[in-house]
């Protein structure tokens, strides 16, 4: 036998024993299952835990989260884990990367003796760029090599990502991306992850979700694949809307652009995209911005000088508002099974700000975003020029006085840099630049004249008041606008017991 065709069997041998391997770990996982035991959820790249929020409330085991972020990690172990003991709150409080955060490493230091069989399904979402970098032959020749990336260090937050599906077996995988990982670098980088997922024994399927159409008072697209390991033999269907959202003007033009490389399934033996489930007409109406946060009391402070600049720390208690009547969704975030308000806000604060601004911020009109605001300041600029009777650029009040009117930020760029929000819609999407920038969503009463507060962006990405958030001000707000809603989660995770079959109480 020629040396080729006896390392050929060598390699077969050794598939079929890894496959046979995958096979009693799914059929173990099954069993423990059937016997009421809730499905186990680990969260990769968890930020503070959004996603896990929503697995949290649907039933499923959280056994703990990998993130390079210190403060959101803490956030995390604090929400989910400080009733779990000293010693599974300190395991899960520590910033890992993933890069060097072997999986059974991890399980065996989480104080699990038998790391292949403990998670059920795997959350999380890789940085869209971990994929791109990589390419789709690349993606194929590390999956079959986890040793490959230390010879392309472009791969190495895929790679690991890879290497815990391959290692940890888990019966489903949750994977959660911007709308333009189908469109990035002129790939559809959604159907080469699916395709690399199939060789590791996953039926997959991706769409593209809004927020909104799931109860969010947020209009968040987001891209999501769920993989359902072949053993299960189950199928998934992604959640049908709950709300019927009437979307702004140049939405599905967004969408499609996004879309672009949907129809080119030349290029694939099959597509895993399905089309996003239409609402029904029996859908409710979307939860608007005020919905989501009219009961939070009045901040003034910036206006009458009592506010005071620096971090802004989450140790002051402010009441709720009495005097409106509360809506159904604003009941969920106070009643939240395991995260119930004790009647106090402890983190509804805001930045201060620049004079200037909160002028412009109470006469925009609702909808308004930055070209209307600096158009504001130019007319309220050119009426103090003619009341302080300048006419020349070379006086030299000029150019102090229009500092002191005008925000210094071209208008032809980054129309949303500012917008303020309207108060019968929901809110446009949260970015994880709220952690430096907050006037991307200024808040709909002109006479607060201000942008949002920490919990009021909590509010519209669904957090309920009962979770907390490690770190002052700005941390805060960056790890509420990189987490997924915890409503759309909380839909996928429902879907995702339909689909495997498991009831839990």
């Amino acid at each position: 036998m020629k040396l080729d065709e006896f390392c050929g069997q060598i390699e077969k041998m050794v598939e079929t024993i890894e496959i046979n391997k995958v096979g009693k770990s799914i059929q173990k996982k099954l069993e423990r299952l059937s016997k009421g035991q809730q499905p186990r959820v680990l969260d990769l790249f968890s930020g503070c835990g959004g996603m896990s929020l929503g697995f949290n409330l649907a039933g499923y085991k959280l056994i703990g989260g990998v993130e390079n972020d210190s403060l959101a990690i803490q956030s995390y172990a604090l929400n989910f884990h400080s009733h779990d003991g000293s010693e599974m709150y300190n395991s899960r409080s520590v910033a890992r990367d993933i890069t060097t955060t072997h999986p059974e490493k991890l399980m065996l230091e989480w104080g699990y003796s038998d790391p292949v069989n403990v998670v059920d399904v795997l959350i999380g979402g890789p940085p869209c760029p971990a994929f791109a970098r990589v390419g789709r032959a690349k993606l194929r020749e590390i999956s079959q090599h986890p040793q490959a990336f230390k010879l392309d260090p472009r791969s190495q937050l895929y790679v690991p990502y890879i290497e815990y599906i391959k290692y940890l077996q888990p019966l489903v995988i949750l994977m959660e991306n911007v709308p333009d990982i189908l469109n990035y670098g002129g790939h559809n980088l959604g159907e080469e992850i699916s395709e690399t997922l199939e060789e590791l024994g996953y039926d997959c399927k991706y769409t593209l979700l809004n927020s909104a159409s799931y109860g969010v008072p947020q209009l968040r697209e987001r891209f999501f694949l769920v993989g359902i390991h072949t053993d299960v033999d189950r199928q998934f269907e992604f959640p049908t809307p709950t709300k019927l959202v009437n979307f702004p003007k140049g939405y599905y033009g967004s969408r499609q652009v996004a879309l672009k490389h949907i129809s080119q399934n030349s290029l694939f033996d099959k597509s895993h995209y399905v089309p996003t489930p239409n609402a029904p007409s029996s859908a409710g109406i979307p939860v608007t911005v005020e919905d989501a946060i009219k009961d939070l009391p009045t901040i003034l402070g910036h206006l009458d000088g009592t506010m005071k600049r620096g971090a802004r720390k989450f140790d002051k208690a402010v009441s709720y508002r009495t005097d409106i009547a509360i809506s159904d969704y604003i009941k969920s975030m106070r009643c939240w099974s395991g995260f119930e308000s004790d009647g106090y806000i402890y983190d509804h604060v805001t930045r201060s700000i620049s004079n200037r601004d909160y002028r412009l911020f109470r006469m925009m009109s609702p909808g308004d975003d930055y070209p209307k605001a600096n158009l504001l300041a130019i007319k309220l600029f050119d009426e103090a020029m003619k009341e302080m009777n300048i006419s020349d650029i070379s006086d030299c009040n000029y150019q102090e006085l229009k500092s002191s009117y005008i925000p210094p930020y071209d208008p032809t760029k980054f129309p949303n840099k500012w917008r303020k929000m309207e108060s019968d819609k929901p809110a446009r999407t949260l970015m994880a630049h709220l952690g430096k920038d907050t006037y991307s969503h200024i808040h709909y009463d002109s006479d607060q004249a201000r942008t949002i507060s920490v919990r009021e962006a909590a509010r519209l990405q669904s957090f309920p008041d009962g979770f907390k958030f490690v770190g002052t001000m700005n941390p805060a707000f960056r790890q509420i606008g990189n987490a997924v809603p915890a409503l759309m989660s909380l839909a996928l995770a429902n879907q995702i017991l339909k689909a495997i079959n498991i009831n839990v109480t």
